[in-house]
């Protein structure tokens, strides 16, 4: 008998994992996302290395994957990805007749949302928001316990609402998305702009060149008590409040989950998140506000949930 492979592709990196059919993950294997001003080819290329890597000489069943991107009603295109070149592009037809299997598509929030309501913060909530925090945000609805697609399969991207009319160039084109301000992009951009300005380890983490920060830096320093480090989150995690707020005001869910990288901060992230919702949330004091938490799963829940998608429609 074969394995089911999920595949999580976004902005910098590709994850791939052979899943069991209780969710869990048996082996990974990643490859670094080669850009947004590459062709696409190279994008399916970074894929099919890494299902290859994990799939270690099995028979492969089906692969799952979770775009970070708009995907078509369908789930066979990926319409829009903010983060890699994909337009329009038919994804999954294109992979299946290359790996030869089954393979499915959709949104990594999607994939991420079907996990948590599965095996994860979510399981028995009807009502879910899903909020993912990676290079970006992406998102995802469930409602009545189904994930919510909407009339052109693209419903949940959250990240492009625009909180800050006229406010940082986002990279889908318009100005003042949430994602520019709740993101690891956004607490990348945040302590570099810190360095050389106010006392932190992290210029001797980057060697005086800011251009050098990455996310990992930020939160090793944060880990360690660095001021700036700290602000930096602190920063991110009182947009995500905000934004969250917005949503529950729009759908009143049971619970909201966040995932992806940006998540593993945990409490540090989420306790800054958690007071601005209150602030935020219209008759806060007059209702019960959903309780927010990270994602059981982790950065893992968009493969979980992408290998499951594989698993139904290799099932017909």
């Amino acid at each position: 008998m074969g394995v089911f492979i999920g595949v999580d592709v976004g902005g910098t990196k590709v994850l791939a994992a052979v899943v069991s059919a209780s969710g869990e993950v048996v082996r990974t294997a990643r490859r670094s996302t080669p850009g947004r001003r590459v062709d696409a080819a190279l994008v399916e290329d970074a894929l099919t290395a890494a299902v290859e890597d994990v799939a270690a000489g099995e028979t492969v069943e089906g692969v799952g994957i979770a775009a970070a991107g708009f995907v078509d009603a369908e789930g066979a295109r990926v319409m829009f990805a903010p983060h890699l070149p994909w337009r329009g592009e038919h994804v999954r037809d294109r992979l299946a007749e290359r790996w030869g299997t089954t393979v499915a598509l959709d949104n990594d929030a999607n994939c991420a949302a079907l996990a948590e309501v599965t095996y994860g913060a979510g399981r028995g909530a009807s009502d879910v928001v899903m909020v993912t925090l990676g290079t970006g945000i992406g998102g995802a609805l469930v409602l009545g316990g189904r994930v919510h697609r909407g009339r052109n399969g693209m419903a949940g991207e959250f990240g492009h609402m625009q909180v800050v009319p006229d406010g940082q160039p986002c990279e889908c084109g318009n100005r003042g998305c949430w994602e520019q301000y709740s993101s690891g992009n956004a607490l990348v951009r945040f302590a570099r702009a810190r360095i050389g300005h106010e006392p932190t380890v992290l210029e001797e983490l980057c060697h005086g060149n800011p251009d050098l920060l990455m996310g990992p830096m930020v939160t090793d320093a944060a880990e360690a008590g660095d001021l700036v480090a700290r602000q930096a989150f602190g920063s991110v995690g009182e947009w995500l409040g905000v934004g969250v707020a917005n949503l529950v005001a729009a759908f009143d869910p049971d619970c909201v989950v966040v995932g992806g990288g940006v998540s593993a901060a945990g409490d540090r992230l989420l306790e800054p998140a958690r007071s601005a919702l209150v602030r935020s949330l219209v008759g806060g004091g007059q209702r019960v506000v959903p309780p927010l938490v990270r994602a059981a799963l982790g950065p893992e829940a968009g493969v979980v949930g992408a290998a499951d998608l594989a698993r139904a429609a290799a099932r017909g």
